[in-house]
């Protein structure tokens, strides 16, 4: 089972702009959810994620989760 928690600081920008980033985060999770263990997962909005590209997005996402062991090994 998994448990997302997602945050935007008001650093992000204003309440809009912060509702999109965590929409951004919920769809790249959502997106690569099979290759996760199951676990609570905590994803924090940064400012430069109204600037980046969602494919951008998913790659760095991608390689966070290497560096991490949340990942399933296939």
């Amino acid at each position: 089972m998994h448990k997302i928690g997602v945050v935007a600081s008001k650093k992000i920008g204003n309440a809009t702009k912060r509702n999109r980033a965590k929409r951004l985060l919920r769809a790249i999770f959502i997106k690569n959810i099979d290759k996760l263990d199951s676990g609570e997962f905590v994803l924090v909005a940064k400012p430069q994620i109204l600037t980046e590209s969602f494919i951008s997005l998913n790659k760095s996402y991608l390689h966070a989760l290497h560096r991490t062991t949340a990942i399933v090994s296939k």
